[in-house]
């Protein structure tokens, strides 16, 4: 006898079929409709003293939900030198997690992770020009 043959008279007997339906019995129903939690964005504010205030910095944009806007203005005024380390420092840590890095102003830095993106204008752009109106 062929394959199918043995399975039509397994169905035609009945006893394996009523097996068959026992087994299918005992399951388990999953919920499908269960939404993940969002995780908010965090726009958190920090102050550069010195180059060791860098770590919590970079651990929060490790995370990858938090918007830092960075005072760099202390360590300005302190050690200029010290401050391009530590500009050099975000930058390189931002790029290794695919964000930016832009200045907001003359004391202020704005580093994002990789799902946002800093507008930037192009100064080289031309005003639009009213003429033909």
């Amino acid at each position: 006898m062929g394959f199918f043959s043995n399975i039509r008279n397994r169905m035609k007997s009945g006893d394996e079929y009523e097996e068959m339906g026992k087994e299918d019995e005992d399951y388990v129903e999953l919920d499908t409709d269960v939404e993940e939690p969002r995780s908010k964005v965090i726009v958190r504010p920090f102050v550069i003293e010195d180059f060791e205030d860098l770590k919590p910095i970079l651990d929060t944009l490790r995370g990858g939900n938090t918007i830092a806007l960075v005072n760099i203005k202390p360590l300005k005024d302190k050690d200029m030198v010290e401050l391009k380390r530590a500009i050099n420092k975000l930058k390189k840590t931002t790029d290794a997690l695919d964000g930016q890095v832009a200045g907001f102003g003359e004391d202020y830095l704005v580093v994002t992770p990789a799902f946002a993106e800093i507008h930037r204008s192009n100064s080289t752009q031309k005003p639009h020009s009213n003429q033909n109106l």
